[in-house]
């Protein structure tokens, strides 16, 4: 029997082993689409060849490593004008430390917006407003004693409800998971702590990160702030719409399909995947082992920079983070990119996009053009096979993860949710094995093919317009199941690759719902992925424009 021919015995037998009845509707879909996979990784196995594959991923990302970039002298921000919750983490960072502005009556900005309009967006689980008035008073009590201030002192943040914070409730956006208290500490908050931030609570997010759009069944949909009736992107789908919302400066999000880059595209700001070891995972909730990230969501390039540098590094507790030495990114964004050559690959990244998509990608690319950067369209073969087997990955690891729970609580889950993870017990052992052993040598492919003569690669975030809430809802119409997988459609290889990538605006489509500009760098290249993206912005306001509800009295 073929192996695409097993998997709806296979997951039949599993229905049963749980005692649910499915395949259900959503099962249906999601079955067929395993089948695809499964029919179109068969189709390709003839063309792969590796007779000579690296150790390890690891070995890879290392072999593959962007060259370091050079300091510029440090450019400051300007005094802040316009009202305190507009002000960017940078920029508010710099005027606390100058004492332009006080980090109480910043938090008091943040704590009025979110009072005034988080019922509209839906982007909050929990508010630790004392907490926060409390740390912000300890900043202002410092900076008035003379006393240095670390370089995140008095920023608001809020952080997707997955980062796990010692003796507080961690829901991770499910029903399981409604009263978990853990025992430790993410090493991302620690590091944040450390920088001075300020943790204001948690964010809406995606049922334990596994899906695109912004749905949830348990804590209630979050909304784009833009408009209500669209996707806000998943599945850091609060810490996209609290950012892009002004309600906080920065938030941590995670990223195992896109799950940074979407939200930060659909919601009209930046935000940045690093480099997979890059940033440690301890005391975060795991999704898929190989293909899980962490990186900030933020307003501007330079807020990536400066976040970034506080949270990267490695960690004892999560031995897969990289020893590589941690650069001061703020200092390398001199604005000045001539000379810098961009790839687009079209098939794979282009295919089917939308009209109003590839106008603003196009422009994105002039205005690349415009800055001295060259651009150039190749072809990278590999591509099919990338994204297949990046999907073997994540959809067998995560029914790993949750395997336990799927055999005592199959019933907690959402629909869409517990159909995806059903498939993911159908695929064959055999495949995932070979999906990570040829993981190595395609990152290597891809770095030969598209990052040798040229140092970004770039495509546009999403390749559709900004879908609406309802017509990717699956839990209510299975059939919605195509447009809520066309989604992640292009960020999705980067995971499998583990590549750094950014997502930043680049326009609007005739819906008024921002546009995002993907890059992507070679291992380590966060430094380059950061100097394009900030003369990008020094160059156009997309990333400066909010949504209706920020003009709002």
């Amino acid at each position: 029997m073929s192996e695409p021919a097993l998997v709806p015995a296979t997951i039949e037998a599993i229905a049963r082993w749980q005692g649910i009845a499915l395949p259900n509707a959503a099962a249906r879909h999601g079955l067929a689409e395993l089948e695809g996979l499964i029919a179109a990784l068969a189709a390709l196995r003839g063309s792969l060849r590796f007779e000579e594959e690296p150790a390890d991923f690891a070995a890879a990302l290392a072999e593959c490593r962007d060259a370091p970039l050079q300091r510029v002298a440090a450019s400051p921000s300007a005094p802040p004008e316009g009202p305190l919750h507009a002000l960017s983490m940078t920029e508010a960072a710099d005027a606390i430390a100058r004492g332009e502005i006080s980090a109480e009556a910043l938090i008091e900005a943040c704590l009025a917006r979110i009072a005034r309009h988080d019922g509209a967006v839906n982007s909050v689980i929990r508010l630790d407003a004392e907490a926060a008035r409390e740390a912000a008073r300890a900043v202002d009590v410092m900076r008035a004693e003379g006393r240095r201030l670390p370089p995140l002192a008095g920023v608001p943040m809020m952080h997707k409800d997955m980062f796990y914070r010692q003796g507080r409730v961690s829901t991770c956006g499910s029903r399981i998971r409604r009263d978990f208290v853990p025992t430790v500490t993410a090493t991302v908050l620690s590091r944040l702590d450390d920088a001075g931030a300020i943790d204001m609570g948690t964010l809406n997010m995606a049922e334990f990160a596994q899906n695109p759009t912004g749905h949830n069944a348990h804590f209630g949909h979050c909304r784009n702030p833009w408009h209500g009736d669209y996707c806000p992107g998943g599945s850091s789908s609060g810490s996209g719409a609290a950012v892009a919302a002004r309600f906080v400066t920065a938030a941590l999000g995670s990223d195992t399909g896109g799950s940074i880059r979407l939200p930060a595209a659909l919601c009209g700001v930046t935000g940045l995947k690093p480099t997979q070891t890059r940033v440690p995972r301890s005391g975060v909730m795991p999704l898929s082992f190989s293909a899980d990230h962490v990186g900030p969501i933020a307003r501007t390039a330079r807020d990536c920079a400066r976040f970034l540098r506080e949270v990267a590094g490695h960690c004892p507790e999560d031995p897969t983070s990289a020893r590589e030495p941690v650069p001061d990114y703020e200092a390398m964004l001199s604005g000045d990119i001539r000379g810098l050559s961009v790839a687009v690959i079209e098939e794979g990244f282009l295919d089917g996009a939308d009209a109003a998509v590839l106008a603003a990608f196009e422009g994105a690319l002039d205005l690349l053009r415009g800055l001295g950067a060259r651009i150039e369209r190749i072809a990278v073969p590999e591509m099919a096979a990338i994204t297949a087997y990046g999907a073997v990955v994540s959809r067998a690891e995560a029914a790993a993860i949750h395997a336990a729970w799927m055999r005592e609580c199959p019933g907690d889950y959402a629909i869409h949710l517990s159909a995806r993870l059903y498939g993911g017990y159908a695929l064959p052992a055999s495949l995932y094995i070979e999906a990570l052993s040829r993981r190595g040598a395609l990152l290597r492919a891809f770095c030969d093919r598209a990052l040798t003569r040229h140092q970004l690669v770039a495509t546009p975030t999403l390749r559709i317009r900004a879908p609406t809430l309802a017509e990717t809802d699956i839990d209510a119409d299975p059939a919605n199941w195509g447009r809520f997988m066309a989604i992640p459609a292009n960020t999705r290889p980067f995971n499998y690759l583990g590549l750094p990538a950014i997502s930043i605006p680049c326009g609007f489509d005739p819906a008024g719902l921002p546009i995002g500009l993907q890059l992507a760098a070679r291992p380590f290249g966060e430094g380059r992925l950061l100097l394009a993206a900030d003369a990008f912005q020094r160059a156009s306001d997309w990333h400066r424009r909010g949504p209706p509800l920020a003009a709002a009295p």
